[in-house]
């Protein structure tokens, strides 16, 4: 009938789809593009002024294909990403250029995220901060000569450490806090929580996280915590950068410790998982003495328990869980946990993938963009940047 739009049957759609695709691949193949190219002899470089005049500034990609190739490797493999561009959008990027042009927009967004650090968000009652590594499969050349846990003592991976920032307001049907939703943002790279004594710089990973901190407001809330586990450079981070923060050691983790410990003194016996339950119960309870006066009798026989023992000395006053509860805070991480799988883990340990640690903090950078939602401000900051 006039005046009403034609819709095809689903059926035909996908024929419909292909034969528009054929006919652009074909207008695509009369089209011919020409620019001047410029080579410096000296230092062996060239540039096409018209590219920039027209913002094909990364391998001659669109601002547009560029944002969408950021967009597609932050999530999947850049031979995936290569197909998704193909596939949704017509466009034929290759999987090297995608990989190329993918580490340098990360590249670009982590020297954003050092230059701005803007404060964004309210500041909750309660801000939670998170700090945790995990290990990141690197190429051969990144790791020689470093110590590693295989037997054979070699490295295979370098350690990402994972920064999380987060509120918790929500309660469930128990009252107990939950994380809100959208309040997580990250930031991350494989780096070093060291820095030399004589230095008067902090170390890499103190300034990621204060730059993350000083975004969200973190030391503006009237409480803020640190949680993480045993690990000695997560401590040594809050006790330098915030001495006033509350410190939490994972109560998973401190009952990891103890089933471990009862594993190594009993083996894997019905008994064993008896002892550990117990002293799970004291910890839940805050019965710090009961738990290492249960283990007194095995520390000369074991050197798990005389390490779980020296571990629950050095945490206690971290592992006050009763009183924490009674005030209100979390006191696992599992939203860190979680954190370091989905910024990392599904992205960068996926089977057969090995980086270079450039390459690697580039895409862990264009991730977290993506992840804290601050990939749309960079991208504003960026698009100003080109016109001015």
């Amino acid at each position: 009938m006039r005046g009403q739009k034609y819709h095809a049957p689903a059926a035909d759609r996908p024929s419909i789809m292909a034969a528009t695709r054929r006919r652009l691949k074909a207008y695509w193949a009369l089209l011919h593009l020409e620019r001047a190219y410029y080579h410096c002899a000296k230092c062996q470089s060239g540039f096409c002024p018209r590219d920039r005049a027209l913002r094909l500034e990364l391998f001659s990609l669109t601002p547009g294909v560029l944002r969408m190739t950021g967009s597609t490797a932050a999530l999947v493999s850049f031979e995936e990403s290569s197909a998704l561009l193909h596939e949704l959008a017509g466009v034929e990027v290759s999987a090297k250029p995608v990989e190329r042009a993918a580490e340098a927009l990360g590249a670009e967004i982590a020297a954003d995220e050092r230059r701005c650090v803007e404060k964004m968000g309210e500041v909750a009652p309660t801000m939670y901060l998170g700090m945790d590594g995990t290990g990141v499969p690197m190429r051969a050349a990144e790791v020689d000569g470093r110590a590693g846990k295989p037997p054979d003592g070699s490295a295979k991976t370098r350690e990402a450490k994972v920064v999380a920032i987060w509120t918790a307001e929500s309660r469930d049907e128990e009252n107990k806090p939950v994380r809100d939703p959208g309040s997580i943002t990250y930031s991350a790279g494989v780096e070093s929580a060291a820095a030399s004594d004589t230095s008067p710089d902090r170390s890499a990973l103190a300034e990621r996280v204060l730059r993350e901190t000083t975004r969200r407001g973190f030391t503006e809330a009237p409480r803020c915590v640190v949680l993480g586990d045993g690990a000695t450079w997560i401590w040594n981070t809050a006790r330098e950068l915030f001495p006033q923060a509350i410190q939490i050691l994972d109560r998973f983790h401190a009952k990891e410790a103890l089933h471990r410990t009862a594993q190594s003194i009993l083996g894997a016996t019905s008994e064993g998982k008896q002892w550990a339950a117990a002293r799970c119960a004291e910890l839940d309870d805050g019965k710090l003495h009961a738990i290492v006066h249960a283990l007194r009798p095995h520390a000369a026989s074991s050197a798990e328990a005389a390490k779980c023992a020296i571990y629950i000395f050095h945490n206690r006053a971290r592992m006050r869980y009763p009183k924490f509860h009674a005030q209100g805070l979390c006191t696992s991480t599992g939203v860190l946990e979680a954190g370091c799988k989905v910024v990392i883990g599904t992205r960068l340990k996926r089977a057969g993938m090995h980086w270079t640690v450039n390459g690697a903090n580039a895409i862990i950078a264009l991730r977290c963009s993506k992840l804290s939602g601050r990939f749309e401000d960079f991208w504003e900051r960026r698009s100003d940047r080109a016109a001015a």
